[in-house]
């Protein structure tokens, strides 16, 4: 995606490339073409622009054409490199300057080549100059940059982005560009996705942005085919050029699919934290898999409630057998048709009592938040069957198994399509009971009791009488 634009100063700038003896691919040219572009008032169209592809396709070349043209077409009077590395800021420089030297017409305008440690650069006769600087947390501070090159965007942060941005605000015609494959992991590239989300909201006329890699996350490989060429090409525009089939081949032999469909692909990591659940331990694809149309259970059901830490939330889940023999896990819904996930605790004894008289057996965690609504049931005379600690770690490894158990066989329990579920298994984490596991109240993102209270429902109906307990282990 770009805005639009009708003349572009990419030719001359490809044009001025080969000129030094760096010869553009097709796809360089084009990102070249964009970055170039004029829009309203003779500026720049892209104020930022944005190109993730995998390592070796060649991004650094359109770099260095774009720092060549920055130098001898457009008269930027500071061009700012900058790379995570020391060591990745040196080797670009160093490229830079070979171009620089090599070629007659453009060394003629060359004051001084800095190798200098800490000061690598190039200037001009006319003072322009190109400096080569790894990021620090204050990289950009002090300078005034017409045109800053991104490099290694997966560890750009919004901190050194903070501290660049207002430093363009006062440059008659700034621009800002991007360059790298994925981030590493779901928690660092924050800019990177930021840009990503901002492109897929369109609607940002001074954006331009472009990403090479395939579809879908690394928490959905499995629905990938990471062995087919046709990928292996979308991906890497620079296939039969200076990457080759079988080079990606050996690449495929000896690299897990997590790395190879970061580092060939372009798969992104799923964001953590921003944007919604990130299904860190019952994954996306085996929750949808569980899920299933709401049926009536046959034969008796147990409840189980689960209160938030700070008892601002409750929820009460039903589990049960459902006609074609599989185990259903629903949130249970009130006289009045809203689901039984909500604000405080004094509405859960009464919804117990009214469930308990449809024929349910009511179960709750002894030694948790609901433990204290346990006591009040218990003297209002309702029956309750206490969960003991063993019994809460039992009974998360019965929902995962039932769920997510790398035996497919022991997947035998659906929900119930709804989002207070769903999201509740998504932002829950885990924590080690004994040598078990059990949901972690303390330190998920959002409200779990959905999730706690389905597991432990599960459990109650599993330990009734003439109820058959699947088989399950203790996954870590």
């Amino acid at each position: 995606m770009h805005p639009l634009f009708e003349r572009s100063f990419g030719p001359e700038a490809v044009e001025l490339a080969a000129s030094a003896g760096l010869v553009l691919d097709r796809w360089q040219a084009d990102s070249l073409h964009v970055m170039c572009a004029l829009g309203p008032a003779g500026k720049w169209a892209c104020f930022e622009y944005a190109e993730w592809v995998g390592r070796q396709n060649g991004k650094g070349a359109i770099y260095e054409a774009r720092a060549l043209a920055g130098l001898y077409l457009f008269g930027e009077r500071l061009i700012l490199w900058s790379a995570h590395e020391y060591k990745t800021a040196m080797e670009l420089f160093r490229r830079v300057r070979d171009l620089v030297d090599n070629t007659d017409d453009l060394r003629r305008q060359v004051k001084k080549i800095n190798n200098t440690n800490g000061e690598e650069g190039i200037e001009l006769l006319s003072g322009q100059r190109l400096r080569f600087v790894a990021r620090s947390k204050g990289s950009g501070r002090g300078f005034s940059g017409d045109l800053n090159l991104i490099d290694e965007a997966f560890a750009y942060t919004r901190l050194q982005q903070s501290a660049l941005m207002p430093t363009m605000s006062a440059r008659p015609n700034p621009q800002i560009v991007y360059a790298s494959s994925p981030p590493l992991d779901g928690e660092s590239g924050e800019v990177m996705y930021d840009l990503r989300e901002r492109a897929e909201a369109g609607g940002d006329d001074s954006l331009g942005y472009r990403d090479w890699g395939l579809a879908g996350d690394l928490s959905n490989l499995e629905r990938i085919d990471l062995d087919d060429p046709t990928g292996w090409a979308a991906a890497n525009p620079a296939m039969g050029i200076r990457i080759s089939d079988g080079f990606v081949q050996r690449e495929r032999n000896a690299m897990s699919d997590e790395d190879f469909a970061r580092e060939r692909l372009g798969i992104w990591p799923r964001r953590v934290g921003v944007g919604g659940p990130t299904f860190q331990v019952i994954r996306e694809p085996e929750w949808e898999d569980a899920s299933a149309a709401d049926v009536a259970f046959e034969g008796p059901t147990a409840v189980a409630a689960a209160v938030s830490l700070d008892r601002a939330r409750a929820t009460i889940v039903e589990a049960g057998r459902r006609p074609d023999g599989l185990l259903q896990v629903r949130i249970t819904t009130g006289p009045d048709g809203t689901l039984d996930s909500r604000d405080g605790t004094g509405w859960i004894v009464p919804r117990w009592r009214a469930l308990h008289a449809a024929g349910a057996r009511i179960v709750g965690d002894e030694f948790g938040p609901t433990g204290s609504v346990l006591v009040t049931a218990e003297q209002e005379g309702l029956p309750v069957d206490r969960m003991a600690t063993a019994d809460v770690a039992r009974a998360f490894s019965l929902f995962y198994d039932g769920v997510a158990g790398r035996d497919l066989a022991s997947r035998n329990v659906r929900h119930v399509d709804q989002p207070e579920l769903t999201t509740a298994v998504a932002v829950a984490l885990k924590r080690a009971l004994g040598d078990r596991w059990t949901w972690d109240l303390r330190n998920s993102q959002g409200d779990v009791t959905p999730a706690v209270a389905a597991t432990n429902a599960l459990w109650g109906f599993l330990t009734m009488p003439q109820q058959t307990v699947e088989p399950f282990g203790f996954w870590a």
